[in-house]
């Protein structure tokens, strides 16, 4: 459930080709554009003032924009390219159908997996913008948060290490499909002891032991 105060409600749909004329764009990426995309709608839009917020901040607005998608298997790297080339942090709400996506940028794209709009979780949490917005990154980014311990890491740390817990979990798996298929006991052995390393610092990954 998205759970944003009603004050922050704008429901204004964007004229799609105005709003990629304001985007620098090339060919290809323009016809994924329209191809991809039927309607854009600013949702909601969070400012210090209308969440009565008395902290400044350096974040000064938060924007929700809906993407109402002609195809669920989208090309992302046109989220990336609204976020980075927008002076305001966003958050994406793709929609097909009866499913629904969200997404943000924060050093690169992350995205929760496809799910029921009844399934969905947002809220605004914190005394700022600049804690709203951390907080959104954690729904966002970290909804299945892989590491255990990291009551005493910030956001960007905690970004880090789910990165290398995933791509250790990709290691191990393709690692395990070689074990798997080797025919010659010496190499099976081998690629068996490096397997059970790997898992090894995947768990201390998820320890906070790395």
């Amino acid at each position: 459930m998205i759970d944003l105060p009603d004050a922050t409600r704008v429901n204004r749909r964007l004229p799609k080709e105005a709003f990629y004329k304001n985007l620098t764009l090339n060919t290809a990426m323009k016809d994924k554009f329209i191809s991809d995309i039927e309607r854009i709608v600013v949702e909601n839009s969070l400012t210090k003032e209308n969440l009565n917020l008395s902290d400044d901040a350096d974040v000064k607005e938060i924007l929700l924009l809906s993407l109402t998608l002609k195809k669920q298997e989208f090309d992302n790297r046109i989220l990336e390219v609204i976020a980075r080339q927008n002076q305001h942090k966003l958050i994406f709400l793709a929609v097909y159908g009866e499913q629904r996506q969200l997404a943000l940028y924060s050093g690169k794209l992350y995205k929760t997996e496809w799910m029921n709009e009844d399934e969905l979780q947002l809220i605004a949490k914190g005394f700022n913008l600049d804690q709203i917005w951390n907080n959104l990154i954690e729904q966002v980014a970290l909804h299945e948060e892989r590491a255990e311990s990291v009551s005493n890491l910030s956001i960007g740390e905690r970004l880090a290490l789910q990165e290398q817990i995933i791509n250790q979990e990709k290691k191990i798996e393709k690692l395990e499909a070689d074990v798997m298929k080797e025919q010659q006991p010496r190499k099976k052995f081998d690629k068996f002891t490096k397997l059970q390393k790997y898992q090894k610092e995947l768990e201390n990954m998820k320890h906070g032991q790395a």
